[in-house]
């Protein structure tokens, strides 16, 4: 489920209404309860501010895009001289990850687990 429709349905609940049948809640229920009311609205607020990050973050101005013979060349020489992952992918206009992926493909290091390289494309 998105979290978009997810927070929907928390915004709904939290206004009294059953989401799915779109009826006002009973006024005995817990969803008309002020403190459930309030918590309901701040998961609501906590799901938009974590949407609004994910989308304020800058991506790296090569990410998703190949990497050409004359990159992985750059790579294999700059990492040979010592220099450090962020700076390589600073340099490079690309994440770290994807810094170290590369790597990987090219014989450079060793993969690690929890390492995101795509199905198929295993150096």
């Amino acid at each position: 489920m998105e979290l978009q429709i997810a927070r929907e349905i928390i915004n709904v609940l939290a206004q009294g209404i059953h989401p799915v049948t779109g009826e006002l809640m009973p006024p005995d229920s817990p969803y008309n309860e002020p403190p459930v009311i309030r918590a309901l609205f701040a998961v609501s607020q906590a799901l938009e501010d974590c949407e609004t990050s994910k989308l304020r973050r800058e991506q790296p101005p090569n990410a998703g895009k190949a990497w050409t013979p004359d990159e992985g060349i750059r790579l294999a020489a700059v990492f040979d001289a010592g220099h450090a992952l962020k700076q390589m992918a600073a340099d490079l206009g690309r994440s770290r990850i994807a810094v170290e992926a590369r790597l990987v493909k090219l014989g450079k290091i060793e993969g690690r687990p929890g390492l995101p390289l795509r199905p198929g494309r295993q150096p």
